[in-house]
């Protein structure tokens, strides 16, 4: 063969593989029909560029969902988390977008369930001995009342959609210990928040597994990354205060995202 002909026949053959590089995912994403359920980390409170449609619920599009979505175009894509959701509010208000065409669904849920905001308000605004009293009070209800609450949810889940994958996100450590910011609390308040966190992720991992669903910890991909870090995925103390305490755009884009993408 002459060396032209070779030429071109490599770069024939090179066109074709960049060409399936770049359109495998979404051919790969186009059968896939995807429900975002949950709270405030899935919808994207905290990240702002909110859905004016979603009212209340702040759905964000830097959320996570919304960005898988749009990296991925999927088949169908249902965003239906919302802020201050609760197991039950899920089951009541976000499962009619589930059906046996479903083939993907995310999920963060049982943070409102523990009483979440109340505990980081008395947590940041009272004293010590107050924050460890909250702290103990939520971590009773995630290791006692928590697992059949996420038993019943996941079930439901399963029922509305029999064919789809599950991914079970969960949730970071919102301190740094030992960090410094202007807003910070103290390390007696974070390592009793942190623990909480760890005591939900272990009671979540548990119930997803038992459902036959993809638990997702994120603890680790927000180490160096917590509130006082230096280099914060979340957000301290805002004047925006429902958007306090929840994932910036970063953590939404360089946490959540790639821990479900991974998943997904």
């Amino acid at each position: 063969m002459r060396p032209y002909r070779v030429a071109s026949a490599v770069l024939a053959a090179l066109i074709l593989s960049l060409a399936t590089l770049f359109t495998a995912p979404a051919a790969g994403a186009a059968g896939i029909q995807y429900v975002a359920l949950g709270d405030s980390y899935s919808s994207g409170v905290g990240a702002g560029s909110y859905i004016s449609a979603s009212g209340s619920c702040y759905r964000s599009t830097k959320s996570y969902p919304y960005l898988w979505n749009a990296a991925h175009a999927p088949s169908s894509f249902a965003f239906v988390a919302c802020s201050g959701a609760k197991t039950d509010d899920v089951i009541s208000g976000q499962l009619s977008s589930l059906s046996s065409a479903t083939t993907l669904v995310s999920i963060s849920i049982g943070g409102n369930d523990a009483g979440f905001a109340d505990t980081m308000t008395t947590c940041v605004l009272s004293s010590d001995s107050a924050c460890l009293s909250a702290v103990s009070a939520s971590r009773t209800y995630i290791n006692n009342t928590l697992p059949g609450k996420l038993d019943t949810v996941y079930a439901d889940i399963r029922a509305k959609a029999p064919n789809a994958h599950v991914v079970v996100l969960g949730y970071p450590h919102m301190y740094k210990i030992g960090g410094s910011c202007l807003f910070g609390i103290g390390d007696t308040k974070r390592s009793a928040i942190n623990a909480a966190a760890d005591d939900l992720a272990s009671v979540t991992a548990k119930r997803a597994a038992d459902a036959g669903f993809t638990f997702v910890d994120v603890r680790g991909i927000f180490t160096n990354h917590e509130i006082c870090s230096g280099s914060a995925w979340l957000n301290s103390t805002k004047l925006t205060v429902f958007e306090s305490y929840h994932p910036n755009s970063s953590g939404q884009a360089y946490g959540y995202l790639p821990s479900f993408s991974s998943a997904a």
